[in-house]
């Protein structure tokens, strides 16, 4: 399994907005510079970020982006799944999927996947923004 560039990019953005909170709205073109993310990629996915609710946009001449909470609500996982949809590694794991699949009752494979979605969606739950801000990273 491999996540998409939208993930990626989008956790950059996201972590972008947390390391310069507290300094007014972000634009997109700072991210872009800072990230090396397209300004038209940036747009689509703060777009859909905004309408989950993790961004907030602020119009005019010194507008852009924000962060729409603090940045130890914000999990890895919230932000990948805003934009990846269902993270489930195979459509068993998916409980309102799981009923379509006449083997079901007898996959003993099924279990792998079962533990092994459980974990990745732990993971990504068990890391926030904040915590991301505490790795020794040079601020460009």
């Amino acid at each position: 399994m491999k996540l998409s560039t939208k993930s990626q990019y989008g956790v950059r953005a996201m972590f972008d907005l947390a390391l310069h909170s507290g300094e007014g709205p972000v634009s997109i073109s700072h991210i872009s510079e800072r990230e090396e993310i397209s300004v038209s990629y940036l747009e689509q996915l703060l777009n859909k970020l905004k309408r989950v609710g993790l961004v907030k946009s602020v119009r005019g001449a010194k507008g852009g982006y924000v962060l729409s909470m603090d940045a130890r609500k914000i999990k890895i996982g919230d932000i990948v799944r805003s934009l990846e949809g269902d993270l489930s590694l195979v459509f068993c794991v998916d409980e309102d999927r799981a009923r379509s699949c006449h083997r079901l009752d007898r996959c003993v494979t099924r279990l792998v996947w079962k533990r092994l979605s459980q974990s990745l969606d732990k993971t990504l739950d068990s890391i926030t923004l904040e915590d991301l801000k505490r790795y020794p990273i040079k601020k460009k």
